[in-house]
This record gives structure tokens, C-alpha cells and sequence, in this order.
């Protein structure tokens, strides 16, 4: 009982670590944004921006005071505050002067559109490693399983000349020459291996999840990169600098520092405190209600240090922004160059390349069943034949890649 009871634990766990979800790329992102912790943490800064605005509106509180006799010495009393004693109240408000609650909103507003910017570039980051770690994935497996139908071959064929070999059927030195081919391509193997699982790795992280993620891409899907189009800079930059949450961000921050400088500017102005009091007994009339004003003398304190600083930082903004402008011309160049050289690359192949590989493979295979071709000859196609396979998907792999940089790049679908 306890065997069996082991067994069905076994069977069970080993089901939970084997556990997979086939999805495709639309599945993917939709999960992505529901799911991923970047983004979820991430939103917070918007709201603490917005918080941020929030308070900016807000007036300073205004200041109650109240002075109470404590001892009359005329009467001989303590805390005399009655008709016949002595008591004063006063209330008093700060009131901003220079445009400085305007322009503190101002900001404020600024840096939450900010905050919603840099929001919306982490989503485009995220969204490119997310494509590029499912396209990799996916073709990393269709590596995997033309190796793996090799393998079974060449551990079949190893199997079968080891009998013989025993026998003194054929030499010994057939048999090592098959299981050196065999330890190559697991070597071979083990290196896509290595790559898929940190790829695999990413997309899990990315879409918080714990399932082994299978992707699925149609023929539709991978045809659409393959579309022709010319290069024009001016209207790819064009469309950049709409799209491009990075970009838009810089000219953000020149409004942001703008906006600093005026607010460091309306700082140096005075503010006005005005208040009301009101005076028992203490004053030159009973009863006595006063107005009340004060302001501070601007005679060392004029803020120029902060609004030097804020200055410098709006220059030092606008520069920014022009060198990300002519960064932006050679990243469109390099993503497009990139593109097209894998599309040209991989329009090269026939249409039917696949189908034919798969038919010569058959016939070799026959062949060598028949004793028609060598064991040499055989074991030089089977490398061939899986470098060729390989290296189709690795063309289409970069084909895919490549248009998503590009995709990137702009922050649109091109394809």
C-alpha cells in the first residue's frame, strides 16, 4: 500500500513539474499586462504623481493663537480671562503671492504626464524582451525536435551495429563513428537547450507565470515580416518621435524644468500673512479687534542659487533632447539595415526547401537501409541535413527579431 501510495505521489508531482500551457502571442500579451509585477509596481509611481498634484493644490492651514493671563497682580488672581481679565486671540493666513500655487500645480501636473510617459516606455520595453523571448523560444523547439529526431535514429542505428560489431560483423570503428555523430548533437543539443531555458526563464517572469510556456506561430504570423517595404528615414523619424514614449518624455522634462524655473522665480517674491486678533483689555481700547499683516524683507534670501540651478538644468534638458534626436535617426537606420538583411537573407530559400529536405532525408534513410550508401556518406548527410534545418529556423528566427526591434524602434506595428 505504501508502494502504491509512493507511486501516485510520484506520477503527481512529476505531472506539476511537467506542466505546460500552449499559447500564442496575442495570449501572451494579454497576460502580460494583466499579470507582470514590473508593470503592476510600476503603475504606483502614477499614482503617487498624482498624489503629488494633489497636495500641490492645497493652501497652508491657517494659524490660531491665543495669549491668557496667567496672574493678575493688581487682583491678586491667576488666570484672570473672565469680563474683568485679560485674554487675546489671533488667527492668521498665508497668501502665496508671485504665481507660486499656480505654478507649483503646474508642475506637479507636468511631472504625473511624466510619470505616465515613463510608464508607457517600460511597457515598451517589456513588450519587445517579451516577443523576443517567445519568437526564440519557439524556434529553439523546432531546433530541439529535429535534433531529437536524429538522435533516436543514430541511437537506433548505434544499438543495431553494436549487436553486429560484437558479432564481427562489421568494425568496431562504424560503431564509434555513430556514437561520435550522437555526441555531437547532443553537444549541439545542449547548447539551444542552455539558451531556451533562460529564455524560457524570461517569459515566465514576464508573465508571472509558473507553467512551462509553449508558443505557437502560425505561418501567417511569421509571412507578415517578410513584406516589402521602402526605407524612408524623414517619415519613419516622423513617426518615432509621435510614438516613441522616451522621446516624448524628453520634451516632458524641458516643460518640467520650465515650469522649475518659474516656480523657483515666483519664490523670490514675498508672501503676505494676513490676520485678525482680537484684545480684551490689553490694548489702547478694551475689546480691541486688529488687522494684522506681515511680510518678509527680501534682503539676502532672493533664491538665486535655486533658480541658477533650475536654469542650468532646463539647458542641460534641451541639449538632451537633440542628442536623442540624432541617436534616433541611427538606431531607425541600424533596426531597418538589420531587418531587411535577414528578410533578403531568408527570401533567398525556396518556398518548397523544407518539403525537399524532408524528402531527401526519406531517400537517404532508404538508401542506407538498402546498404545503397555508406556509413560515411550517411552520417556527412546527417550533419548536413540537421545544420540545414537549424539554420533555416535560426534565419527565421532573425527575420522575426529583427522586425520586432524595428517595431520597437518606431513603437508601431509595421508588420
Amino acid at each position: 500500500m505504501k508502494k502504491l501510495y509512493a507511486l501516485v505521489l510520484f506520477v503527481f508531482f512529476n505531472q506539476i513539474g511537467m506542466a505546460q500551457k500552449t499559447v500564442t502571442l496575442q495570449d501572451c500579451e494579454s497576460q502580460f499586462l494583466k499579470k507582470n509585477l514590473f508593470l503592476l509596481a510600476s503603475q504606483y509611481n502614477i499614482d503617487a504623481s498624482k498624489a503629488t498634484t494633489m497636495q500641490a493644490r492645497i493652501w497652508d492651514n491657517p494659524n490660531i493663537t491665543a495669549e491668557l493671563n496667567a496672574y493678575n497682580p493688581e487682583r491678586n488672581k491667576y488666570f484672570d480671562i473672565g469680563k474683568d481679565g485679560q485674554k487675546v486671540f489671533g488667527i492668521e493666513q498665508l497668501i502665496y503671492l508671485g504665481g507660486k500655487k499656480r505654478n507649483e500645480v503646474k508642475l506637479a501636473q507636468t511631472n504625473e504626464q511624466l510619470a505616465e510617459l515613463q510608464f508607457n516606455d517600460l511597457l515598451r520595453t517589456l513588450k519587445l524582451q517579451l516577443r523576443k523571448s517567445f519568437y526564440t523560444v519557439y524556434y529553439n523547439t523546432k531546433n530541439l525536435e529535429t535534433t531529437d529526431q536524429q538522435l533516436v535514429h543514430i541511437e537506433s542505428l548505434i544499438n543495431s551495429y553494436s549487436a553486429q560489431a560484437q558479432k564481427g560483423n562489421i568494425p568496431l570503428k562504424d560503431v564509434v563513428r555513430l556514437q561520435s555523430l550522437y555526441l555531437n548533437f547532443k553537444n549541439e543539443r545542449m547548447e539551444v537547450v542552455n539558451d531556451n531555458i533562460e529564455e524560457q526563464a524570461n517569459l515566465k517572469l514576464l508573465l508571472n507565470e509558473t507553467e512551462t510556456v509553449v508558443p505557437v506561430v502560425t505561418k501567417e504570423e511569421f509571412n507578415k515580416y517578410l513584406k516589402t517595404m521602402s526605407f524612408d528615414l524623414k517619415n519613419l523619424e516622423t513617426e518615432a518621435l509621435a510614438n516613441r514614449p522616451d522621446f516624448l518624455a524628453k520634451q516632458k522634462e524641458i516643460d518640467a524644468n520650465a515650469l522649475n524655473v518659474k516656480w523657483q522665480k515666483s519664490l523670490s517674491v514675498p508672501d503676505i500673512t494676513v490676520g485678525a486678533t482680537y484684545d480684551q483689555r490689553s490694548g489702547a481700547f478694551n475689546n480691541e479687534a486688529n488687522l494684522t499683516l506681515g511680510i518678509p524683507l527680501p534682503l539676502w534670501n532672493k533664491n538665486k542659487g535655486n533658480i541658477k540651478y533650475a536654469q542650468t538644468v532646463l539647458e542641460q534638458s534641451k541639449i538632451e533632447k537633440q542628442n536623442f534626436e540624432l541617436q534616433l535617426q541611427t538606431e531607425i537606420t541600424s533596426a531597418w539595415t538589420k531587418w531587411d538583411e535577414s528578410r533578403q537573407n531568408y527570401s533567398v530559400i525556396k518556398p518548397t526547401v523544407n518539403s525537399d529536405f524532408e524528402a531527401v532525408y526519406n531517400g537517404m534513410l532508404t538508401n542506407f537501409q538498402k546498404r545503397n550508401v555508406s556509413l560515411l556518406e550517411f552520417t556527412d548527410f546527417m550533419e548536413s541535413y540537421n545544420q540545414a534545418i537549424i539554420q533555416v529556423n535560426e534565419l527565421k528566427k532573425k527575420v522575426v527579431l529583427a522586425g520586432e526591434e524595428l517595431n520597437s524602434t518606431i513603437n508601431k506595428d509595421l508588420f
